[in-house]
């Protein structure tokens, strides 16, 4: 018998595909009753109640309760990773679910995975800050330099209150539109927390889409310039 981590239990729980739609349903970082999940699913809530049990009891889901309601999220980050870069890698075989429409480009343009952003704005934000030599990346590894910590201090962010938590401050996220790296981790989700808290971004009703303000988006250019100092204002 092999020893170490069952990833078979954990793929056998992710390849149900009503399992599986539940999960993708709640990547976005919101948490959802059952009866949205079996909607979700394309199941009945008494067979979505079975498959939340089974994905509650192995790790991937928590469940929270608010007075005679019951919500369903993801676990933790790291589910919402694993989940993001199992997309990423059926879109790199040609795995895909073609749904052509308006939101397709908004989604690729910028999303919120988890708790932190996604897609060709993600992934321009950490190489940005890699390039300004604000993250240093080492294979997968980011660590945020003392140079990097008094850049965002400036523009606001605690980052002495961010490294107290007790998740990653910056944790490497393969981005599923992409096929590059995003940041998440706690910094990741502060990052996304700023633009959405001074109004300049705001997330789509029914949606993972995380649509800027033109202010926004001129700040988020002006922040994050492909090249160190290109775009600065």
């Amino acid at each position: 018998m092999a020893e170490g981590p069952d990833i078979a239990r954990i793929a056998a729980l992710i390849g149900d595909p009503a399992r599986s739609n539940m999960l993708l349903a709640l990547i976005g970082g919101k948490a959802l009753t059952a009866t949205e999940l079996a909607g979700a699913a394309g199941v009945t809530v008494q067979t979505a109640s079975s498959h939340l049990s089974k994905l509650e009891e192995g790790g991937l889901l928590s469940l929270r309760k608010q007075g005679r309601h019951r919500y369903f999220a993801l676990a933790d980050g790291h589910v919402g990773a694993m989940i993001e870069s199992l997309m990423s890698f059926s879109a790199t075989r040609g795995h895909l679910r073609h749904r052509t429409g308006p939101k397709e480009p908004e989604l690729r343009k910028a999303r919120i995975c988890y708790d932190h952003l996604a897609g060709d704005f993600g992934v321009r934000m950490l190489d940005s800050l890699i390039a300004q030599g604000a993250i240093r990346a080492e294979d997968e590894a980011l660590t945020l330099t003392a140079g990097g910590e008094a850049l965002l201090d400036a523009r606001g962010l605690d980052i002495g209150r961010l490294r107290a938590k007790r998740r990653p401050l910056c944790r490497a996220c393969l981005d599923w539109s992409e096929r590059r790296t995003h940041l998440a981790g706690s910094l990741g989700e502060a990052l996304l927390s700023h633009f959405l808290d001074h109004g300049l971004a705001r997330r789509v009703d029914d949606s993972r889409i995380i649509r800027f303000s033109p202010e926004g988006e001129r700040q988020f250019l002006a922040w994050f310039p492909l090249k160190s100092g290109a775009e600065a204002v």
